[in-house]
């Protein structure tokens, strides 16, 4: 007669057991291989504002170059739900890491490409179009890459660690964002304006060859998830994940494309819209670029801190007060801005960057995983992720520059939020909360 711990342990898959060691290499492929994803793609947002308006989206309007430039930017995000649903069929059928090594290999070479693209003056209106073709690869990579990172490190973690474990993807974006600001703070330093106009612009999109190199090494090392292992061993990979997603769990669907709302509204008017708004104000482009690199490292420590609390209290509390706070915030920050002093810039950009949108953003992902079972895992948080994204977050940057740019009208801009805010926090408010429980 046996016990029913003998019968529990007779009932697990040895293949899904893994020990310490793997789960670390899986949590360090999954941040290493983020941080790479998102330097490459943010190293665009913040050369948009400097860059690309005056050398590729030529018009006599300087304004007017800007906001093309991030009209491009914006276009990136209505392609990533196609990356999204592609990437996350593949993840969900043939696992997360092939998958993961696909998007990595398409974003490091779209992004080598744009630094070595020749410009407005040199080929005409193919240099635009060039451009937004390669944008847009980055976007198709990038709708893959989030699901398959969040993942390897959620599907790896311990149970009552989930929401720190899922952080740590989650910061790979502020890693990405703060290398990007670095490469581009120290071109400006290292050439002069008339050479960094020429070449200076290129060098951080050709370096990240060797970022993507270093990834790719890393996340070879790692095994495919204990969870789609468990899928391969009862051989219930679904057939059409995308079908079998909206059949069964369309509520989720729904839900995190709504929850996605608030984050990507604010991370971008923190990231993206801040640096070309404190130049337009009269901030020099060092000033602002650093103070955006200041707050994005500081709100790394943060973002583990918050997904461990949500470890403790439950995901919905850290994100419903979170979205709160940050529609409560807006205004302040925009004013904030306005004093003209680069310790108020700081200020502002470390309050609602570091700790405000480091709440939400910390949970987001591992919220989201929750929420599905282990076969349509990939293709339903992608899928919500990135529709999301689509709607709240390109636009963000070119609404609120339209806003500003004739009256400075900031009360606009935290309409603009507050109206994300109340629109993730009802649908976070319908979700379940599954912290501490059981992922598969």
């Amino acid at each position: 007669m046996t016990t029913i711990e003998e019968q529990d342990h007779k009932a697990v898959d040895k293949s899904t057991l893994v020990s310490p060691s793997e789960r670390r290499r899986a949590l360090a492929g999954s941040a290493v291989g983020s941080a790479v994803e998102w330097y490459d793609f943010f190293l665009y947002g913040t050369m948009s504002t400097l860059v690309f308006g005056p050398l590729f989206f030529r018009t006599d309007d300087a304004t007017l170059s800007t906001m093309l430039a991030l009209a491009a930017f914006a276009l990136s995000f209505l392609i990533r739900p196609i990356g999204g649903i592609v990437f996350s069929h593949l993840g969900d059928r043939i696992g997360r890491k092939k998958t993961l090594v696909i998007t990595l290999t398409m974003m490091g070479v779209a992004t080598v490409l744009i630094g070595l693209l020749p410009t407005y003056d040199t080929i005409g209106v193919w240099a635009p179009i060039l451009l937004t073709f390669l944008r847009l690869v980055q976007g198709l990579a990038l709708g893959g890459e989030w699901g398959g990172g969040l993942l390897m490190a959620v599907e790896y973690s311990p149970r009552k660690r989930r929401g720190l474990w899922g952080a740590v993807p989650q910061t790979g974006a502020l890693l990405g964002l703060a290398l990007g600001n670095l490469a581009a703070t120290a071109s400006l330093a290292i050439f002069p304006e008339d050479a960094f106009m020429s070449i200076g612009w290129r060098i951080p999109f050709i370096i990240s060859i060797v970022l993507v190199a270093v990834g790719l090494w890393i996340r070879h090392t790692v095994d495919e998830t204990p969870s789609f292992k468990k899928v391969v061993a009862a051989n219930a990979t679904a057939k059409v994940p995308l079908l079998l997603t909206l059949k069964r769990n369309w509520r989720q669907v729904i839900m995190v494309i709504l929850a996605k709302f608030i984050e990507t509204a604010t991370f971008f008017l923190f990231a993206t819209f801040s640096v070309g708004y404190a130049v337009t104000l009269g901030y020099t482009q060092t000033e602002a670029l650093n103070a955006v690199l200041i707050a994005a490292v500081l709100a790394i420590p943060a973002m583990l801190g918050w997904g461990a609390i949500s470890d403790k209290i439950g995901r919905k509390k850290v994100f419903i007060g979170g979205a709160i706070a940050v529609a409560l915030y807006t205004v302040p920050f925009l004013w904030m801005m306005n004093q003209m002093s680069f310790g108020a810039l700081l200020a502002a950009l470390v309050i609602g960057f570091s700790i405000i949108w480091a709440s939400y953003g910390s949970i987001l992902g591992t919220f989201f995983a929750e929420a599905f079972p282990a076969d349509v895992r990939y293709t339903g948080a992608s899928l919500g992720y990135q529709v999301g994204a689509a709607i709240a977050g390109g636009p963000v940057p070119l609404i609120a520059t339209a806003i500003v740019a004739g009256a400075n009208n900031y009360g606009g801009i935290g309409i603009l939020i507050g109206v994300c805010a109340i629109i993730s926090i009802v649908a976070v408010l319908f979700a379940k909360d599954r912290s501490g429980q059981e992922l598969d």
